[in-house]
């Protein structure tokens, strides 16, 4: 079986977690698979590996519209695979099209869904329209989806009705527990501006509306004094969430010290040395299909306080691995905060309760270890994967 997978982002270029996905199944799956990647940005070395730039007639197009003109590239070279698989709606395009060119089944993994980040329209403009579109035509004429969680797959039917649910399967994101474990570096972490002899909250993502860090940083205003809080975020969508997010950590550092900002894109070694240095990890989401970074800091041994909502409590066992932060969010797309105020207090609160209970927060941390490589291994996943992609070409 040739399967042709199609992602916008692949190693050394990635930017999220939907990149880490694509790179861990990619592995998995060359196991016993001939897998072709075709990938968006610079040549790569690694072999059966494509990569597609931008048209030189797009390069200053609508960002939806660049995507448009790799899309159409990779859709001709697919020719001879058996499944196509794309990821994201940066791939999706390319995977419809290649279905409808060359006749074959075409799988869609959800990382995230284009209805539920309306922001978006902040970064693309018009754009956003054309990657709405794009989605909803890809989502519905697959021939199977696969949703990261089961929280995931419910948005996916309620944002697209006309699929059949029978087309839709679960198959979680994983973690590589070989490369994230406990790292012990007190050196690296100073060097990092980190104090580990101090507690801490540590933070990992993009900057963005869906992971919810101005909530964080006013809910940091909350915690003791001693505590330091450690943002591992980049890669903002748009100058405007990059701007409140600056102004919310300038304001923070006025007030206490021990807010350490990493801006760059930290190494493996780092960032597992970060976690494990750290007390508690904070993923305060308004929106998170599963969210990897949970799975990361689980790994590390860390334990893990998040929000309540999307595929976090598939992940997190609140009072086992960590905690969940309740929140009731409006229905309009955006996943805001009805009550913002109570929302901040309620994870402030959470993470003192954690940070307060140093033996407990360590015995969660180990139960989430536990629990990260009983449930979330990749070659469970893989495994999970090749069950669809047989069920479609025999």
């Amino acid at each position: 079986m040739r399967v042709d997978l199609l992602s916008r982002e692949y190693p050394p270029e990635v930017y999220g977690g939907a990149g880490v996905h694509v790179a861990e199944l990619v592995h998995a799956l060359r196991r016993d698979i001939d897998v072709r990647v075709r990938c968006f940005g610079a040549p790569r070395g690694e072999a059966h590996t494509h990569s597609y730039g931008v048209p030189e007639e797009l390069a200053t197009a609508n960002g939806a519209l660049a995507t448009l003109g790799v899309d159409l590239q990779m859709a001709q070279d697919v020719e001879g695979a058996d499944i196509v698989h794309s990821h994201t709606w940066y791939a999706n395009g390319a995977g419809h099209l290649a279905k409808l060119l060359h006749g074959v089944p075409h799988v869609v993994t959800a990382h995230s869904l284009e209805p539920l980040r309306p922001w978006k329209a902040e970064q693309l403009g018009g754009g956003y329209r054309i990657s709405s579109w794009i989605e909803r035509t890809a989502f519905e004429a697959a021939d199977a989806v696969i949703a990261v969680s089961n929280g995931m797959r419910r948005d996916i039917l309620r944002c697209y009705p006309a699929l059949d649910e029978q087309r839709v399967h679960v198959v979680y994101n994983g973690i590589d527990l070989e490369r994230w474990k406990p790292l012990r570096d007190p050196d690296l972490v100073r060097s990092l501006g980190m104090d580990p002899d101090r507690r801490a909250v540590v933070f990992v993502g993009r900057i963005t509306r869906q992971k919810g860090l101005p909530y964080l940083l006013r809910a940091a205003r909350l915690l003791p004094p001693d505590v330091q809080l450690v943002l591992c975020a980049g890669a903002p969508d748009t100058p405007e969430i990059l701007a409140e997010v600056t102004a919310g950590v300038q304001l923070l550092q006025a007030e206490r010290d021990g807010v350490v900002w990493l801006d760059r894109l930290l190494s493996q070694t780092e960032l597992s040395a970060v976690l494990t240095a750290s007390t508690v990890f904070v993923c305060p989401s308004v929106y998170e299909p599963l969210g990897i970074v949970n799975l990361e800091a689980m790994a590390c041994g860390l334990p893990v306080v998040g929000t309540a909502t999307g595929g976090i409590p598939e992940v997190v066992s609140d009072g086992v691995t960590g905690r969940l932060v309740p929140i009731d969010q409006a229905t309009d797309g955006t996943g805001t905060p009805l009550d913002p105020d109570r929302f901040v207090a309620d994870l402030a609160a959470t993470l003192i309760e954690v940070l307060d209970d140093q033996a407990r927060a360590a015995v969660m941390g180990e139960a989430g270890r536990r629990r990260a490589e009983t449930e979330f291994s990749w070659n469970q996943i893989a495994t999970q994967t090749r069950e669809i992609y047989n069920a479609l070409v025999h």
